[in-house]
């Protein structure tokens, strides 16, 4: 695209309403903004595939957190990848491929130092928001340094069939798990986690208690549990695990669109007498590990040693549904919107 063919105008997600509860269609809008020429050091990218993650509906509520919250009637931001059409950036050119944190939107205006360049030959550009990317990040540190996995622990991952868990029970079985278990939440997810991702039993949480299922599918107990779910899942865990038991915290999906006050395990005194540890885990905190993280599971992705899947919706104005979709659990693997490409 040349500088005189650049867009004028760019579709744009907005949140125009704090969602009490489960989000609805209703509390976003798509809208139409004029797109800005890049200023010194500024590139503009025509994104090509955005990523919607659960740990957005947190920043739909305006409540202090770790991250801001998204303000209404201002562009959603999160993951993208796309094209650079225009660049005043040095190291930049157009026709480069870059990630960045401006998604929700056709086309973004951003410093280019705040994008990574990416290479579309080495793996699929939405590689870079799923398995070599973000959730495959939380994955790999999660599991190795925040629970500080061992050869031969045995280790639970909730929220199994998703971006991130699904990537943890293949890291552990890669790296030497004794056994992997993995919940979900429909019966072919549970056929996904033990056919496809070697993961050495799997169970439907919503066929009944999950510590009934959890200690069914693990009779000698587990080292490790890798909390997406929260709630039951995690009192579960802490009556599986053994003797310095670890408990990496990456999110507690089933409590994100509560009303009220949900109750918290009520078996937390065994903390005490099996001395588990019981941490949670921003991935922001683990950036020094990138490199590695990229070398090896980029090296499991090549050779085929680790399975990816996608549930890619198409088109922009599909973006909110997929995030809805994430949230009722509809995806498989990693939610991408195809915006272009």
């Amino acid at each position: 695209m040349s500088e005189s063919a650049l867009p004028s105008t760019s579709r744009e997600w907005h949140l125009v309403a704090r969602p009490k509860g489960w989000p609805e269609p209703a509390d976003f809008a798509l809208r139409e903004a004029p797109v800005a020429e890049p200023g010194p050091g500024q590139i503009l990218v025509r994104n090509l595939v955005m990523s919607v993650d659960p740990y957005m509906r947190g920043r739909m509520n305006d409540a202090k957190s770790y991250v801001p919250p998204f303000q209404l009637d201002a562009p959603m931001d999160g993951g993208a990848v796309g094209e650079v059409i225009a660049s005043k950036a040095d190291g930049i050119a157009a026709g480069d491929h870059v990630l960045h944190a401006l998604g929700w939107r056709e086309y973004a205006v951003l410093d280019g130092r705040h994008a990574t360049k990416v290479d579309p030959a080495a793996a699929p550009v939405s590689t870079y928001l799923g398995v070599l990317g973000m959730p495959g990040l939380t994955a790999y540190a999660g599991l190795l340094e925040v629970a500080s996995f061992q050869e031969g622990d045995a280790v639970f991952v909730s929220g199994a069939a998703g971006a991130v868990g699904s990537q943890v029970g293949q890291i552990a079985k890669l790296k030497g798990a004794s056994r992997v278990i993995g919940s979900a939440g429909s019966d072919e997810k549970v056929r996904v986690l033990v056919e496809e991702y070697g993961f050495d039993a799997a169970f439907n949480y919503k066929h009944g208690p999950v510590r009934e299922q959890l200690k069914k599918a693990a009779p000698e107990g587990i080292d490790v549990y890798f909390d997406n779910v929260g709630g039951e899942h995690l009192e579960a865990a802490i009556g599986s695990l053994n003797v310095h038991g670890r408990v990496a915290v990456c999110g507690m999906i089933s409590q994100y669109n509560a009303t009220e006050p949900t109750p918290a395990p009520r078996n937390l005194a065994m903390v005490i007498g099996k001395r588990l540890r019981i941490q949670g885990m921003l991935v922001n905190d683990h950036k020094a590990l990138q490199s590695q993280f990229v070398e090896e599971v980029g090296g499991w992705v090549r050779s085929g040693e680790l399975k990816y899947r996608e549930t890619v919706v198409e088109g922009i104005d599909q973006a909110a549904e997929a995030f809805l979709g994430l949230m009722r659990g509809e995806n498989t693997g990693k939610m991408i919107v195809k915006l272009a490409g």
